[in-house]
């Protein structure tokens, strides 16, 4: 600038711009240096007066000192002066909002935002002029660096961010809160772990201020921030932090009824994904809330349950998907402990909402936590609903059979360790709801009270959800557990005078019959599935005499279910499906026949048990109730031993066998029906042709073929496909069958000689008999009621008083020797010695040793008599008999008297 040159002068031609009017009262000072000083607008915000690059050299303008007011006696120019003095309050007003808006002021009085602290300038600079710019990402960036660079003032940028936030969301400016949130998570995303805690407190408390406002795209923000901040993984601990408000305010969410159908979709999925960070960020943390605690279960499964019930369309937005989602991660991170606290919610929900009854929904609950859970920990599943089952056993049967529904469908799903330690405990549970939706079934109401009623349909659909049951988690176990879990059933079933009356005394006997029916049903579900190399295994005496004994039942149902599991049982290769339609025609090609011979386990087993099998089977053609059902599992029992236990001493005892049943058919001592004895000449008529294709020599099968054919043409009321079917066409009066249509036992045994079976040839010679034992006895009695009924009638208590005395008689030597061996004649004598010595040379071991039980309890029951006649008291003279006075031998002396 040259010498003698003005500030006026710079300015010339220039129209000088109006300055805003100062306050009344406050005055600019005139520089001695510009006298012509022109109005000049307000310096660029960060711009200082100092420092002017554009005046010229030698031109120096000094510094503005902050003047409260004009030094007196000096006044502005006229060219500087305000245009208008009456609106300098407004603007002033204006300076001051905006200075306590921590914006850049428009005025001179913007000098104060420069004395602020710098976090709150570079807070302030990250909000634009229009909120619908967004965040400033250049200042945004300076913030964060200066976060970086100064940890310690973390806390002080978050709380100014927060109250920021606060003052925008009240005058509802929620553009800028967006702004505010935006960076609240820029920064948490930034900072390290050890210092993320100071920014936490005020971020948490900005999250609950949006959350409980109305405004449900604002719920929708804190939700998103609270799930990105979830997902960080912080090292240090913090002791202090509470979630609550958090999971009760998203559990909330998920129960919203907003009026818009996508509004309210977009509430609940943001609830879910807030419930599924909340889990996410305590469950993993032992120092954070304990998420798994009742009161927090108790809102959390129940929110994600409604919106899973909820079946909408396969869209990963949609609440029911986000619910699976969250509720499979949930129960994926629960340990042992924790595994009762998110069952129980479910349990109670499904109640509180009758979904029991539905079972679509219940199952697909459980499905998902059962492939959610860890597998170790399967087994606390199935206990909580077994422990259900037992405190819903007043409820109707729709919610029992739907809790049993479930329980199948989870141990299916877990097919190891779902049944746990407790093994006998879940088969226990399940056939006490059996017993009690017998009682149900009978008494016609499932409470005590008589108030409510159920149906026979009802309970029956209950009673086979059971008998699945059963079998579903009987496949999940072992071998050997499946063998002790026969045994356990089998030891509760009501057998024939061991256990008479078993079920609840309003049941009476049709009630244990059904419990009967329902419990061998059971059995044969389990006995499917059983698979065993060793049928001594298989069948040991333990099981296979109770399960024996029921084939001497009248109950037709009873007997058919006896069959069933025996077949099922030694059926090792599964032939019986294939052998369901077995006829005359039968083709053993489709059968999967045993190429190895008998094992030594199995040569001891049919050794021991093979007898009484025969029995049974002998026993069971000779029931007068025996239907086709009866006489086709006999045929398919005989086929799977001679298949399963294949040489030639069994093939023989069958042949024996066979030969004995048709002449059961053709005796007329036994009061059996025609359809009876046509159905005995139609099973020996089907075994003995599949019998003949096993391995005997073909002169067998020929002599079988002439017969069948024979029948075919004349007789076919003996051949299966005519007695078997629905409508058995059957000859009227008596049945005549004549030699020609009979398997003749000369023939079968010359067609075997000089084969490998001739070895036993003589075995032809005995036919066989069956041997009667006291089990038979009790056969007699038919039913449980005679069970009992004799029992009582044999109780000495019960007799009548009047009943006559016997006889006394005199007690000698020779009394008790003839008592004792009860001799006869000697030729009697001579003639039961040469049977006996016949006896034991040709009968099998079994019929041996029952015979030699029945002869036991026989001298058993003469000692008895001996005693009852010499312990009688004599006749007293009076005519009155003395009281009866304790035997020495029934008398029971104390322990300290015993030497």
């Amino acid at each position: 600038m040259q010498r003698g040159i003005t500030m006026p002068s710079l300015f010339s031609g220039v129209s000088p711009p109006s300055l805003p009017s100062l306050p009344r009262g406050f005055t600019m000072p005139s520089l001695p240096s510009m006298p012509g000083l022109p109005s000049m607008p307000s310096l660029p915000r960060g711009l200082t007066a100092p420092s002017l690059p554009s005046l010229p050299r030698g031109l120096t303008v000094p510094s503005l000192p902050s003047m409260p007011s004009l030094p007196r006696g000096m006044s502005l120019p006229r060219s500087v002066a305000m245009s208008s003095v009456s609106q300098a309050p407004r603007r002033l007003l204006q300076d001051c909002c905006s200075v306590l808006d921590h914006q850049t002021p428009g005025g001179l009085c913007g000098c104060c935002w420069a004395l602020r602290p710098r976090y709150k300038r570079l807070v302030d600079n990250i909000f634009p002029e229009d909120p619908e710019e967004g965040l400033v990402k250049a200042n945004m960036e300076k913030l964060t660096f200066f976060a970086l660079s100064a940890p310690e003032k973390l806390d002080r940028i978050a709380a100014y961010l927060s109250e920021r936030l606060t003052r925008e969301l009240n005058r509802h400016r929620y553009g800028y809160v967006c702004i505010a949130m935006e960076a609240m998570e820029q920064l948490l995303l930034a900072c390290h772990c050890q210092s993320i805690n100071l920014l936490v407190e005020s971020f948490l408390s900005t999250l609950r201020l949006l959350l409980e406002h109305d405004k449900p795209h604002l719920h929708m923000l804190a939700t998103s921030s609270f799930v990105k901040f979830a997902n960080i993984e912080e090292d240090t601990p913090s002791y202090h932090r509470s979630y609550d408000f958090f999971v009760s305010r998203f559990s909330e969410m998920c129960h919203s009824e907003h009026e818009e159908p996508e509004m309210r979709n977009r509430i609940r999925v943001s609830g879910i994904r807030g419930l599924q960070g909340v889990v996410r960020k305590t469950v993993d943390d032992e120092l954070q809330a304990n998420i798994w605690e009742p009161r927090h279960m108790e809102q959390i499964v129940p929110a994600l349950l409604v919106n899973l019930e909820q079946h909408t369309q396969a869209d990963s937005e949609s609440p029911a998907e986000q619910t699976e989602v969250c509720f499979r991660e949930l129960l994926g991170r629960a340990a042992y402990g924790h595994i009762n606290n998110a069952i129980r919610p479910v349990l109670m929900h499904l109640d509180s909402h009758s979904l029991w009854e539905g079972r679509s929904f219940a199952v697909q609950c459980f499905q998902i936590i059962m492939f959610s859970i860890q597998s170790q920990h399967s087994h606390l599943v199935i206990q909580q609903l077994l422990g259900h089952l037992d405190a819903n056993s007043r409820s109707p049967a729709s919610v029992r059979a739907g809790i049993v529904e479930v329980l199948s469908e989870a141990a299916v799903i877990e097919a190891t360790g779902s049944v746990g330690p407790t093994v006998l405990e879940v088969f226990n549970t399940l056939l006490r709801q059996l017993r009690q939706s017998v009682d149900y079934e009978l008494t016609g109401y499932y409470d005590n009270a008589g108030q409510n009623k159920t149906s026979s349909a009802e309970e029956k659909t209950l009673q086979d959800a059971v008998i699945k049951t059963i079998g579903s988690f009987a496949n999940t176990l072992p071998v050997y557990q499946r063998s002790e879990v026969m045994l356990f059933i089998m030891g509760k079933i009501p057998v024939p005078g061991i256990y008479p009356a078993l079920g609840s005394p309003n049941a009476g006997f049709e009630g244990s019959r059904m419990i009967q029916v329902m419990l061998l049903k059971s059995l044969l579900q389990v006995s499917e599935r059983y698979e065993s190399s060793n049928l001594l295994t298989a069948l040991p005496s333990s099981f296979l005499e109770p399960l024996l004994s029921f084939t001497l039942m009248e109950d037709p149902e009873i007997r058919l279910l006896v069959l069933s599991i025996l077949t099922s049982l030694i059926d090792r290769r599964h032939n019986a499906a294939r052998l369901s339609a077995a006829s005359v025609t039968f083709d053993v090609s489709v059968l999967e026949l045993k190429e190895d011979r008998c094992s030594r386990q199995d040569v001891l087993f049919i050794r021991k048990h093979a007898q009484r099998l025969y029995r049974h089977v002998f026993l069971t053609c000779k029931e007068e109730s025996s239907g086709r059902g009866h006489y086709q599992a006999l045929i398919i029992l005989l086929a799977v031993l001679s298949l399963e236990l294949s040489n030639e001493e069994v093939l023989v005892d069958l042949i024996r066998l066979v030969l004995t049943l048709q002449e059961l058919a053709l005796s007329n001592q036994e009061c059996l029906s025609v359809f009876n004895r046509c159905g005995v000449h139609a099973l020996c008529a089907v075994f003995l042709q599949l019998l003949s294709q096993l391995g005997p020599p073909p002169p067998l099968h020929q002599h079988v073929t002439q017969v069948i054919e024979s029948r075919q043409k004349n007789t076919p009321h003996l051949l299966p496909e005519d007695v078997f079917s629905e409508n058995p066409r059957l000859p009227e009066g008596e049945l005549q069958v004549g030699e020609e249509f009979l398997f003749v036992q000369s023939k079968i045994r010359e067609a075997l000689t000089g084969s490998s079976y001739s070895a036993h040839d003589e075995r032809f010679n005995t036919p066989y008999t069956p041997e009667l034992t006291d089990e038979d006895r009790l056969s007699k009695r038919k039913s449980i009621g005679d069970v009992i009924s004799l029992q009582m009638d044999m109780n000495p208590q019960n007799s009548s008083e009047t009943q006559q005395k016997p006889q006394t008689e005199q007690i000698t030597f020779e009394t008790l020797k003839n008592t004792i061996e009860d001799r006869g004649s000697v030729e009697e004598e001579e003639r039961r010695r040469l049977q006996v010595m016949e006896k034991f040379q040709t009968a099998p071991f079994e019929e041996l040793a029952a015979h030699c039980g029945a002869r036991t309890s026989l001298l058993q029951s003469k000692l008895n008599e001996v005693f009852d006649l010499i312990i009688r008291p004599p006749p007293s003279p009076s005519g009155h008999s003395p009281p009866r006075s304790t035997p020495l031998y029934e008398m029971k002396f104390p322990d300290l008297c015993v030497y």
